[in-house]
């Protein structure tokens, strides 16, 4: 085989991605669902419904899925009864309050924040991060220098009502500052189960806008009481946010430890390119982590995708998790998520 011979017979091999059976693999789709597709939002929990809301007013308007979702996770984060995300989240262990945020676009842009302090709105600085910036994360105080930076303004935002609950968690959990504490942070407030209805620790949201492109955005205060400087999921790309504008788009929720050790977005996102649809590849990653680590059962890990036609599907270990969807048709519809227990 002469030279010429050889590079073309290696170039044509080296484009036939084969399958288990030995044929070759279609070729990825290269765009989003196209002009005319149909906007939609969806959100994780009850609160996603308030959020939603804001995010469908840019969508509706003919605007970036990316401005969208922007937009709708800055509600919950200005909520001062939501005790899980933004400026009035409950502290960790030494009383402070520190936020994750991450958000990705359709070209697969992506900026994050985690353990920021003293920011009402870290999914605002996780898109300058992406749009201003060479890199992905930025974190503690260096995401607060950047965000000060930037002109967002520095505030307190351990809330009276955040410090009541924290001191309480302090009587009820008996102190101690050791290494292992977040071990019992995890009976977070007030009762339940880590990632629970009662401490659900995100807001994930997804959109497509009208020209068939997909973005997403999480934002958290993450697990009350947990050890300072602990960062779940939320602002972990691939683990707790992944869009793929050629596939679909996909967050979590839940403890974020065992979604990161499984990189669950990117996961549910690599199952929906496979062939699975939204909720059949969200049920597929929460069993690929009951697999691993069967006593994950006693937690709670959901996740929440859409697919570049924007179909919605949903799945969580324990019942509880619900996610809400808009578009011109679903006004506020909240949905109760499946679940394996």
């Amino acid at each position: 085989m002469n030279r010429r011979r050889f590079l073309q017979s290696a170039t044509i091999a080296s484009g036939m991605a084969l399958t288990g059976n030995g044929f070759a693999a279609k070729p990825p789709v290269r765009s989003g669902g196209g002009a005319g597709a149909v906007p939609r939002v969806c959100s994780t929990w009850d609160f996603g419904v308030a959020a939603n809301q804001a995010a469908w007013k840019v969508l509706a308007g003919g605007g970036r899925a990316l401005d969208a979702v922007e937009q709708g996770v800055r509600v919950p984060e200005a909520d001062l009864r939501n005790h899980s995300v933004g400026r009035a989240g409950y502290p960790d262990r030494d009383g402070k309050v520190t936020l994750d945020a991450s958000i990705m676009d359709e070209h697969g842009n992506c900026g994050a924040v985690a353990g920021i302090e003293h920011i009402a709105h870290p999914i605002s600085v996780a898109r300058r991060v992406m749009e201003r910036t060479p890199h992905v994360l930025l974190v503690g105080d260096g995401a607060l220098q950047f965000a000060q930076e930037q002109g967002f303004p520095r505030e307190e935002l351990l809330t009276p009502a955040s410090e009541t609950a924290w001191r309480e968690w302090l009587k009820s959990a008996k102190y101690k500052p050791v290494a292992n504490g977040e071990v019992k942070s995890y009976d977070a407030a007030p009762g339940g189960k880590p990632g629970d209805a009662s401490n659900h620790d995100t807001i994930g949201m997804l959109a497509i806008d009208a020209r068939g492109n997909l973005s997403g955005a999480c934002s958290t205060s993450g697990m009350a009481w947990k050890l300072h400087g602990r960062v779940g999921d939320s602002p972990i790309i691939g683990a707790g946010l992944y869009v793929d504008n050629e596939v679909g788009a996909a967050t979590s929720t839940g403890v974020g430890e065992e979604v990161i050790r499984n990189v669950g977005s990117f996961l549910v996102v690599e199952l929906m390119r496979q062939g699975h649809s939204p909720e059949d590849a969200c049920r597929e990653a929460v069993e690929r982590i009951l697999r691993r680590k069967p006593g994950a059962k006693d937690l709670q890990v959901g996740f929440l995708a859409m697919d570049r036609k924007g179909n919605v599907g949903a799945w969580a270990i324990q019942k509880g998790f619900s996610y809400a969807i808009c578009d011109a048709a679903k006004q506020d519809a909240l949905i109760p998520g499946q679940s394996t227990y």
